[in-house]
């Protein structure tokens, strides 16, 4: 069977012939808006520019909505299409790229805490990574099954900080040795004072105060509005620009809701004019241009467990200060003077850590600096080595599991004919001639 053999050959392929692993992606990829999709565009272009040659995609989709996607993406899961998910496994046994990465959120994929993708992993031949973008602490016993499960059947785990790969040790009793912590990657840009973006923004002088990302409640944007009377009472020049749409899943159950309570309570503090919402999907180098302009970027998230964000990180990249609530990934990407963070829901912190910032020209230019040179550890070209490393670690294993299973049944095929030769040899010594 073509299938078979190709799984059988696979392993001594780019790794032995000293050339770049090739890459099958499996993610939901652009036009879909949400950020496991931005994310693999991301690290797939970053991993295309390493390799030299353009990398395929299997995207996936969600229920009820067709995407024109361009040409990279070779075939589509659809979410709770439980045929789809080992059509697309057999499609890539079949596929020349050497190893599959896949982009892993537990709502991205059908089933019950996203087990439909078992089923994928358990039809694929090929070596597979699996990047974790969530990974809770204290979970179900159904959320444990399916996360070791995603763990056991993949020859590496990718997760995107530290406190992650302890979260799969001690809660999900995953080996540490088949974990990598890769940091969520950032774009390569240069450290410049804020006037200079401003300019080209039209945004004039003011100071500015922003926030961005797809929204929803969760946010707590809510509580960086509360905070504002107090700020701008202080920096008369401060305004707020809150960047990006609702999430389409947000906007199916309860439309602009969320958006409009917003509104009306800036209309209630009376600060028209100051506070302004851009209501539009935001692509990397749009994001980019606000947060170079942005002179404190606040990230009022209402989730402890949130395990990465790409905004967090990018902000960083970009040389900003950041105040954000104290979730896991903001306590481990602003420790050591990278970022201030304060307690959940709670305004007067809000306004307390910008006014502090705003007034000490020192402090926001030492936590600037420190920021953008942790920035340029986690950029995409950076990420990518990182990411080839674990690819190859992954084939490697993957091949010694292979050769050593091929020990195993040429070990136990010699001993059952050593067994049926002596067998043969005692009935025959046993037989009296005639």
């Amino acid at each position: 069977m073509q299938t078979a053999t190709r799984s059988t050959l696979l392993f001594p392929t780019s790794a032995e012939w000293g050339t770049r692993p090739r890459v099958l992606f499996v993610g939901s990829y652009p036009p879909r808006e949400c950020g496991i999709a931005t994310f693999t565009e991301d690290i797939r272009g970053a991993c295309d520019l390493l390799i030299g040659e353009p990398s395929d995609v299997i995207a996936v989709s969600d229920e009820g909505r067709m995407y024109e996607y361009p040409a990279c993406v070779v075939s589509e899961i659809r979410r709770d299409d439980r045929q789809s998910y080992l059509a697309a496994a057999r499609l890539a046994n079949d596929h020349p790229a050497d190893v599959v990465n896949i982009q892993h959120e537990y709502g991205l994929f059908g089933g019950e805490r996203g087990d439909y993708l078992l089923d994928f992993l358990a039809e694929l031949r090929k070596p597979v990574i699996v990047t974790f973008h969530t990974t809770l602490p204290k979970p179900d016993e159904r959320m444990r099954f399916v996360t070791r499960e995603l763990c056991n059947r993949s020859d590496a785990v990718i997760v995107l900080a530290y406190a992650g790969r302890r979260i799969l040790e001690e809660h999900y009793n995953i080996d540490p040795r088949k974990i990598d912590v890769i940091l969520h990657g950032v774009p390569d840009v240069p450290l410049r004072r804020s006037y200079h973006f401003k300019r080209r923004l039209g945004l004039g002088k003011h100071t500015l105060i922003s926030t961005f990302g797809l929204l929803s409640r969760g946010k707590g944007i809510e509580y960086v509005i509360d905070a504002l009377p107090n700020i701008f009472s202080r920096h008369p020049d401060a305004v707020y620009l809150l960047l990006g749409e609702t999430h389409p899943e947000v906007k199916k159950r309860e439309g602009e809701a969320y958006r409009e309570s917003l509104w009306a309570r800036v209309e209630d503090l009376g600060l028209r004019g100051r506070v302004h919402f851009v209501d539009h999907y935001m692509h990397d180098e749009e994001v980019v241009d606000y947060l170079q302009a942005t002179d404190i970027y606040v990230s009022p998230s209402l989730d402890p467990n949130q395990i990465v964000s790409g905004t967090l990180s990018y902000a960083v990249a970009c040389g900003r200060v950041v105040v954000a609530t104290s979730s896991t990934y903001a306590a481990e990407l602003l420790a050591d003077g990278r970022g201030i963070t304060i307690p959940f829901k709670d305004s007067a912190s809000v306004a307390s850590a910008v006014n502090s910032v705003l007034d000490d020209p020192q402090l926001r230019s030492s936590i600037e600096t420190t920021a953008y040179r942790f920035g340029r550890s986690m950029t995409w070209a950076r990420v990518a080595k990182l990411y080839e490393h674990s690819f190859r670690g992954a084939m490697t294993r993957r091949a010694h599991a292979h050769k050593s299973t091929g020990a195993l049944e040429l070990t136990a095929s010699k001993l059952w004919g050593d067994a049926l030769s002596r067998r043969a040899t005692s009935l025959g010594e046993g037989i009296s001639p005639n």
